[in-house]
C-alpha cells in the first residue's frame, strides 16, 4: 500500500513482561522504531527519566540491532529522538547525530539510522513547567526567535497519522498529546 509505519517507540517496554517478543514481531513486520534517548551519556538519562532507564534503554537497542534494526545493510530503519530539558532548543541536528553515532558505536557497539532533533512544544506537562517557573513568556519569543521556514518541509504533521492505543486518529502527535483527534466517533 506504500504506507510506512513507525513505532513511536518507549525502549523500556522490551524489559517488560509479555514483551520480549516485541523487537522480533516489528521486523518482521519492517515497522520504523524512532525511540527516546534524551542523551548517550547514563547520568543525564537517569537524572531525567529515572535511575536504571539508560541501562533499560541500551538493552532494548541492542534487541532492536539484532534482526538488523540500524545496520547500514538492512532495510530495518532504528532512529533516535532527542529533545532538551528544560526551556532550551535543541543543539544543530547533524553534528548532535554524529556525537550520538559515534558514542553509541564506540562504547556499546550500538547502531542506529538517525537521530531527530526535536523542540519542545510548550503544551501539557511542559507548558505547565514553564508557567510555574516563569518561563513561558520568554520559551515562547525563543521559538519565534530561532524560526526557520525551511524547517516546515520536514514537520511530521504534514505527511503523518498518529494513531493512538485505541484506534483513533491524530493529525499530529502533539495533537495526540492534546487529546484533539481528527474525528470523534470511537474506532471500528
Amino acid at each position: 500500500m506504500g504506507v510506512s509505519v513507525i513505532d513511536r517507540c518507549n525502549l523500556v517496554i522490551l524489559q517488560e513482561q509479555g514483551y520480549e517478543d516485541l523487537a522480533g514481531f516489528l521486523a518482521t513486520n519492517k515497522v520504523v522504531i524512532t525511540a527516546s534517548l534524551p542523551c548517550y551519556l547514563e547520568d543525564n538519562v537517569d537524572k531525567q527519566r529515572g535511575t536504571g532507564t539508560f541501562n533499560a534503554s541500551l538493552s532494548a537497542l541492542k534487541k532492536f540491532n539484532e534482526p538488523g534494526y540500524g545496520q547500514t545493510e538492512s532495510d530495518l530503519q532504528l532512529n533516535l529522538v532527542f529533545n532538551p530539558q528544560g526551556a532550551n532548543l535543541p543543539q544543530e541536528q547533524q553534528a548532535l547525530g554524529k556525537a550520538y553515532k559515534e558514542h553509541l558505536q564506540t562504547h556499546y557497539r550500538i547502531v542506529f539510522n538517525k537521530l531527530f532533533a526535536l523542540t519542545n512544544i510548550p503544551i501539557q506537562r511542559f507548558g505547565s513547567m514553564l508557567i510555574s517557573k516563569g518561563l513561558f513568556d520568554g520559551f515562547l519569543q525563543r521559538l519565534k526567535d530561532n524560526y526557520r521556514q525551511e524547517n516546515l518541509q520536514d514537520v511530521m504533521c504534514r505527511n503523518t497519522l498518529s494513531v493512538d492505543r485505541q484506534g483513533y486518529l491524530y493529525d499530529c502527535d502533539f495533537n495526540q498529546m492534546l487529546q484533539l483527534q481528527i474525528q470523534k466517533a470511537k474506532p471500528t
